[in-house]
């Protein structure tokens, strides 16, 4: 931990406050979590992931060069300090507030310890109804159940499945769907896809709700458990997997209404 690091937290800490202030704790929390952490720049990689920013896009924002970005992350340059902290924070908070303040309200909700919160990468509505089959085009999906003629897709969650079975209790697992029930949940960091497949059938089987889409993060199809696949065509559920970065998939999905 760099041996200035509280001290430079009171600098983030009066800084932000003038600005954003109805998101102030949320900038405190990262900035915090990024000047206390071990190695800062790996920190700082893991906010600029979890808001959906290229090293280019952040990079443009601060009025730098990708590579100074880079750098940083990769720990080829010393602690960037306070003020570019600060900055990187602002920068992250009004580019999520002009995209619609997601990742932003995902942050407080899980402040405020909502624990399925803990678990959810990323979380949208679209405006417009997405073909399913322009949905996984657009995440790089192999598909292993194919889906139903004129599917549509009305949102999205991208969750830790890791976290998701580990930390939030099973009763919130309905928040998954949001405001509606056709939408893909896609599960990070799963190993077979047996463990999210199954917690889908527990679910359904109980709250008769089930997603419209799950994609398997990570995964070849032939490395999925046979039985998640059998889970899904039984459930009539489409399945597929995407290898795409978590980055340039949350990036893509983005780009609809």
């Amino acid at each position: 931990m760099p041996p200035s690091a509280f001290s430079q937290k009171v600098k983030i800490k009066n800084h932000i406050l003038h600005t954003h202030v109805s998101h102030h704790h949320v900038a405190i929390y990262i900035a915090g979590d990024i000047i206390v952490s071990d190695n800062p720049g790996e920190a700082i990689k893991k906010w600029r992931l979890i808001f959906g920013l290229t090293q280019t896009a952040i990079a443009t924002r601060l009025n730098t060069s990708p590579s100074v970005i880079s750098d940083y992350e990769s720990g080829r340059r010393k602690f960037p300090g306070s003020r570019f902290v600060k900055k990187f924070v602002q920068a992250l908070i009004e580019t999520d507030l002009e995209r619609g303040g997601m990742v932003i309200n995902l942050l407080e909700r899980q402040l405020l310890k909502e624990k399925f919160w803990i678990a959810v990468l990323d979380m949208r509505e679209f405006s417009e109804p997405v073909p399913a089959s322009a949905f996984l085009q657009a995440i790089g999906a192999e598909v292993v159940v194919r889906p139903p003629p004129g599917l549509d897709i009305h949102g999205y969650t991208v969750v830790d499945s890791v976290k998701l079975v580990l930390e939030v209790p099973a009763a919130e697992y309905v928040r998954l769907y949001g405001s509606t029930t056709q939408r893909a949940a896609i599960f990070t960091k799963v190993s077979t896809g047996r463990s999210p497949m199954i917690a889908i059938k527990s679910m359904s089987s109980v709250l008769s709700v089930k997603p419209s889409l799950v994609v398997l993060h990570g995964l070849k199809p032939d490395a999925i458990d046979q039985l998640a696949v059998e889970i899904a065509k039984r459930s009539h559920i489409p399945l597929a997997t995407t290898t795409m970065s978590i980055e340039k998939l949350i990036e893509n999905l983005r780009q609809f209404k």
